[in-house]
């Protein structure tokens, strides 16, 4: 498993559950639910590496779009109104995709 060692099946389970209808995913609560929100910076940049499936460095709007996948391949992907969402959330310097500093301050604010 990709996050093994950072998250259990249950904490994964937990975030999942959070969301699973259309329009219902919040990356804050998602974090706060599965437990990513209280991880290490380390564990974060771990976490972000399997999230940048391409390797460019930063997670951009299509994988973000699939980015419950990533947790459970059975998983639903983002609808395009989440996922821009997400994208705004995280994207603080508006270049249009999340860098790793942008992802773990994402993460584990408040």
């Amino acid at each position: 498993m990709a996050f093994a060692g950072i998250l259990t099946d249950a904490d994964i389970a937990a975030g999942l559950q959070s969301c699973q209808a259309a329009d219902s995913f919040s990356c804050k609560t998602f974090f706060a639910k599965s437990g990513l929100h209280c991880k290490s910076r380390d564990q974060l940049s771990k976490v972000f590496g399997v999230l940048d499936q391409d390797k460019s460095g930063y997670i951009e709007e299509d994988e973000l779009k699939n980015f419950l996948q990533n947790f459970d391949s059975k998983a639903r992907a983002l609808t395009d109104k989440e996922t821009m969402e997400f994208l705004k959330a995280g994207d603080t310097d508006g270049d249009g995709k999340i860098g790793v500093d942008e992802f773990v301050a994402l993460v584990t604010k408040g």
